[in-house]
């Protein structure tokens, strides 16, 4: 919607929508008051279709009551609650920034966070729980509040390195209503294991959620996510977790003792409160010389953000450059192979060998098969070949580098999932790579949600236009949809 035409709302003008769920819309808005007094904040708005949803407009109320009272630097304010035009909204206030998950996201091509940086942000919203979950109310009865959602998605970074929690939509009160405290909500992939059984609730769930945040923000590797659901939460129910140092080896062993504290699977275990928490962190930070600031936050945010994505590792371009026209290839047939090694379980051997002396013989051995690799970082590496004289020679190719990387990384003690995917992409000459975002499109994508689906499969997954051209037995294990009525199917090598 244009700014120059604003939608009149209660009275709020409304400039941008900024997100859509299954439940509420968030708007970027403009509040006026005397003298020409104007304040851009943030309406989120109960879709209509919900406006006679009793239960979730309890719940909508709630998350305002909640976030009313919590009045702190690092949480995002609730300045009013209302109806409007037939819908329920809350006027919150603006963060002009990112949510911590597309920071992660955009800055994937250099790496995890700087360790520095993590810990800041961690310290930041542990400062932020630690407020939440001590306020009490005006007859100082503790109002026992959780925040119950604590993930990338609710952690906002400002332009200006600030770090705030919002979105207290599911979070648990005293003065709710106990049904309400039943229902299982939440983020499969950062629940608590007593969230994800549906038994009773404290702080200390929050606290194993920011574990996985930080144990994400360390290693660049999702914790519990799977395939399915299902998965998901048994991962989490077992909340099993390896080494953060076999992906990271700077990690120190203090770090890794503190965040797997936080990951304890029972909740008597772990921190007792955010407070404890960030004690121990803020004493970690000053010993190992962690230091960081909101000026080195928002530098970093700067960084990533004018950083080109299509560049990749050291070699990074002027993505102005890609605008004003650089040459581009007629379109090119790919063969893209993403393959990632992974520790077992702490309960089983060590590896034998550590991740880069893996990612080095699977480097030399995609040499030797004439492909290049794109990417590299952690035991993941993105591998394409091209294919200008038909693809059956070429997936044979990448088929055999597959197997014989699987059979490198078990000898090694890793397990290794890996996607292969044939498709066409326009390469720039210059740069080398398709335009930028070419990361998250066509074949560099399906290869990668192919990897990620055969974790701990242990077998290479492909599309069924790979396997029509490989010699190799493969099987189907069913069709997924992707666009309309289009579907694709999923092959295994047998």
């Amino acid at each position: 919607m244009s700014s120059a035409s604003p939608e009149v709302f209660g009275n709020y003008h409304l400039l941008e929508r900024i997100a859509t769920g299954g439940m509420a819309e968030v708007w970027r808005a403009r509040a006026y008051g005397m003298a020409g007094f104007e304040k851009i904040l943030v309406i989120k708005k109960i879709l209509r279709n919900l406006a006679e949803d009793d239960e979730f407009i309890e719940l909508f109320i709630d998350e305002a009551r909640i976030a009313v009272q919590l009045l702190h630097v690092n949480i995002v304010q609730v300045f009013d609650l209302g109806q409007a035009d037939g819908h329920y909204f809350m006027a919150m206030e603006y963060v002009h920034g990112l949510d911590l998950a597309r920071l992660l996201g955009q800055s994937s091509g250099r790496g995890p966070l700087p360790i520095p940086l993590a810990l800041f942000v961690i310290a930041e919203v542990l400062k932020a729980l630690d407020f939440a979950h001590d306020r009490a109310g005006e007859d100082g009865r503790p109002l026992d509040i959780v925040h119950c959602d604590i993930s990338p998605q609710n952690i906002l970074v400002s332009y200006a390195g600030e770090v705030k929690i919002t979105d207290f939509g599911i979070s648990r009160a005293a003065f709710q209503a106990k049904s309400l405290h039943h229902v299982v909500r939440g983020k499969h992939a950062y629940m608590s294991p007593e969230q994800v059984e549906g038994r009773a609730l404290d702080r200390r769930t929050d606290l194993f959620s920011i574990g996985i945040v930080l144990y994400e923000m360390l290693t660049g590797r999702r914790l519990f996510k799977a395939k399915s659901r299902e998965q998901t939460l048994d991962r989490v129910r077992r909340a099993e977790v390896s080494s953060p140092r076999a992906w990271r080896p700077e990690i120190s062993e203090d770090l890794e003792a503190l965040l797997l504290k936080a990951l304890s699977r029972r909740a008597r275990d772990r921190f007792q409160t955010a407070g404890q928490m960030l004690e121990l962190l803020s004493g970690l930070m000053v010993r190992e010389g962690h230091r960081a600031t909101n000026h080195d936050l928002a530098a970093f945010l700067k960084s990533t953000l004018e950083a080109d994505p299509g560049a990749s590792g050291g070699d990074r371009t002027n993505s102005s450059a890609t605008r004003r026209g650089a040459s581009v290839a007629p379109p090119t047939a790919v063969v893209v192979l993403a393959v990632e090694a992974s520790p077992p379980p702490r309960s089983l051997a060590a590896p034998k060998a550590s991740l880069d002396d893996l990612a080095s013989h699977w480097m030399a051995r995609v040499d030797a098969a004439g492909a290049e690799v794109w990417e590299h970082e952690n035991g993941t590496l993105l591998v394409v070949w091209t294919a200008r004289a038909g693809l059956r020679p070429v997936v044979e190719k990448a088929v055999e580098s597959a197997r014989e990387m699987g059979k490198d990384a078990r000898q090694a003690g890793f397990r290794m999932s890996a996607g292969l995917a044939p498709g066409v992409a326009r390469i720039h000459a210059d740069t080398r790579r398709p335009s930028e975002g070419w990361e998250l499109s066509g074949p560099f994508y399906l290869a990668r949600w192919l990897m990620n689906l055969s974790a701990h499969r242990d077998r290479l997954l492909l599309t069924e236009v790979a396997a029509a051209r490989a010699s190799a037995r493969t099987r189907v294990l069913g069709r997924i949809p992707i666009q309309g009525n289009r579907y694709i199917h999923l092959c295994e090598l047998g």
